[in-house]
Order: C-alpha cells, then sequence, then structure tokens
C-alpha cells in the first residue's frame, strides 16, 4: 500500500504518540485517596494499563465497580479532571523522535489525533509538549460519546478527507479504523496487538520511510 498518497494522517494517543501511565496513576491515586466513596484502595499500573484506549465510561465502571453509581459518576469526573491539569503541567513519556517526526510529516500531511480519552485530555497532551502546532483537529469520545470508529469518521468527514490512515497500537484500533473504513498502521512499541495491519512500525521513526516523499525532501 503507498501512503504517500494519502489526504490525512490521523493517531492514536496512549501508546502511540505518548506513555502518560505514570502520571494518571498518580492523578487518579490523588483523586481516590479524597473520595472514600470510591470504595477502593489505590490503583496499580497493572489496574490501569488494561483500561488505555477504552471509552472512560468502560474505564469507570471497571475501576469503581464497587461504587454507588451516582458515587463512581463523581469520582471519575473530579479523576479525569484532575488528570488533565496534572498533565498539561507535567507532561508524559514521548516516544523516541517524535517531535522530529511529527514536523517531518506535518510539511507533507495534514495530521489529526482521535482518541477515547475525556475532553480535554488531548489538549493536555499538546499543551505539555507545545506540539499543537502539528496538528489541524482532534476528536474524542468526551465529545463524541460514540466508539472510536464514529469518532474518526466524524473527524474524516468534516476535514473531508478520502485517503486517511489511522496509526495506532491496539487490536481494539485496529477494529475501529477497519469499521470506519481506514487502512490501518500498526504502533508495535505500544500497549498492544494487533492481527492483520495495513503496515506496523516498530518505533516513531519509521514514519519518515513509510510516509516519505521523496520529491519533498
Amino acid at each position: 500500500m503507498d501512503f504517500t498518497k494519502t489526504d490525512g494522517i490521523l493517531f492514536d494517543l496512549d501508546g502511540t504518540l505518548w506513555d502518560s501511565r505514570d502520571g494518571v496513576l498518580k492523578a487518579w491515586n490523588e483523586v481516590i485517596s479524597l473520595h472514600p466513596e470510591a470504595e477502593r484502595g489505590p490503583l496499580t499500573k497493572e489496574e490501569i494499563l488494561p483500561c488505555f484506549g477504552l471509552p472512560m465510561n468502560e474505564i469507570r465502571d471497571r475501576l469503581l465497580k464497587d461504587a454507588a453509581p451516582e458515587a463512581r459518576e463523581r469520582v471519575m469526573e473530579a479523576m479525569c479532571a484532575h488528570e488533565n491539569e496534572y498533565l498539561l503541567a507535567h507532561g508524559g513519556i514521548l516516544f523516541p523522535d517524535l517531535e522530529d517526526n511529527l514536523a517531518y510529516l506535518a510539511a507533507r500531511f495534514p495530521l489529526f489525533i482521535v482518541s477515547n480519552c475525556q475532553d480535554g485530555y488531548i489538549e493536555a497532551f499538546l499543551g505539555a509538549h507545545r506540539l499543537g502546532k502539528y496538528f489541524k483537529d482532534t476528536e474524542c469520545w468526551g465529545r463524541t460519546h460514540v466508539g472510536k470508529d464514529g469518532s474518526i469518521r466524524i473527524l474524516a468527514d468534516r476535514n473531508h478527507l478520502k485517503q486517511a490512515v489511522y496509526i495506532g497500537d491496539t487490536a481494539g484500533d485496529e477494529k475501529s479504523a477497519r469499521k470506519a473504513g481506514l487502512p490501518f498502521i500498526f504502533a508495535a512499541y505500544g500497549f498492544g496487538k494487533a492481527a492483520a495491519p495495513d503496515a506496523v512500525i516498530a518505533r516513531v521513526s519509521s514514519l519518515k520511510e513509510l510516509f516519505g516523499k521523496d520529491d519533498m525532501t
């Protein structure tokens, strides 16, 4: 598949552009410690890892399953708000050579982010690391309240994309891209697995080779 013909590159966020697990764990546990109605002790990294990539309502029901429904909603809202604030202030771990490759790609293609996160999370990533200049548009579950395939489709249609591709790191990303009608590129350095991606990148720096345009170098 010739990816140099694409009219837009859509990225997943967690496990594809950065690793925010340590910051998320710290922020969420700070909130849980202040809310006994959460009916649970501190979270562990092992608990939160499978949650990355899930819509926030599923994360809420998984991590706060013993809390009463109203308390569950209230605590999760507080966790998300504090998480956004914490990550905006402290950032996360960018995958190696990320900005260099984003700059290369953004000079050649419009770039986008679609995530299952809450509203404000993508903005925290962009703000903390000053990467907003590379992306044309973003979409997330927190605004659309639909599955990732629906969010992908909303963003693609809004930006009139006809040959877009999606880059992610999980089987859920792969399924969502397929359902939305986009080719899928698997970020093998991330958090998950994929079944039959259209291409695989072992590191962020592989993007230059995959999307390289000789006439623009």
